[in-house]
């Protein structure tokens, strides 16, 4: 499963939803890419690949309810201040995926907790179909990592994956993440049923950034 905003907002009965800060400047560029907070005029775009059934398959929701429920839950602050866009300069600026971070804190004992504020940070990602096969996903991901180990401050990266998403998973390892948990038959799936899920990790001390080595082979990836 990609991550996305909807698999991890904070649902605490009685808590309102909270908006994160998410400090610039904007937007980030790469080689081809550039990434910036998502903004309400940027959820047609989104809506439109997300509403496709091979996008919604590893989604947390396939949006029954159409744009609407779609629309008024990325605008809950909660939501869409944790969603970036990623855009495709030559294409004129078209959002080709979004990508999620989500700050958040560390388990630690009562005496310690306030170091562990604000050290982790929860990524995802989708992208349109289109755009797949192209190494934008990598590219995007990459600028994600290095913005929150760097701007954000986190000291720990973490994403959870559905098992069976294949391009997801060989993604992280691309990435250099570490497999850290293979939680058995935990996620129930609206097709395949009770399946298995994995969670990846990266510290900001393990983090290379960009392999400008591994660019063209990144390109001619089918699984990004």
């Amino acid at each position: 499963m990609n991550l996305d905003p909807e698999l991890i907002a904070a649902d605490w009965i009685g808590a309102p939803p909270v908006a994160q800060e998410m400090p610039g400047p904007w937007p980030i560029r790469s080689a081809r890419l550039e990434v910036r907070p998502a903004t309400r005029e940027d959820l047609p775009q989104i809506w439109a690949y997300r509403r496709l059934p091979e996008v919604a398959s590893w989604m947390t929701s396939a949006w029954p309810g159409g744009w609407a429920e779609f629309e008024a839950y990325y605008l809950r602050p909660d939501c869409l201040s944790v969603t970036l866009v990623v855009e495709l300069p030559e294409a004129e600026g078209r959002v080709i995926g979004d990508l999620m971070v989500r700050v958040g804190d560390a388990w630690a004992q009562k005496e310690v907790s306030a170091g562990a504020r604000g050290s982790v940070a929860e990524i995802g990602w989708c992208l349109a179909p289109d755009s797949q096969g192209q190494g934008y996903a990598e590219e995007a991901v990459r600028q994600v990592i290095t913005y929150a180990f760097g701007t954000l401050g986190v000291r720990r990266v973490v994403a959870e994956l559905f098992a069976d998403n294949l391009p997801s998973r060989r993604l992280c390892e691309r990435l250099g993440m570490r497999l850290e948990a293979h939680m058995r038959a935990d996620s129930l799936h609206r097709d395949l049923g009770w399946v298995d899920g994995l969670g990846f990790a990266l510290l900001e001390s393990e983090w290379s950034g960009a392999d400008p080595q591994r660019a063209d082979s990144t390109r001619r990836s089918p699984d990004a």
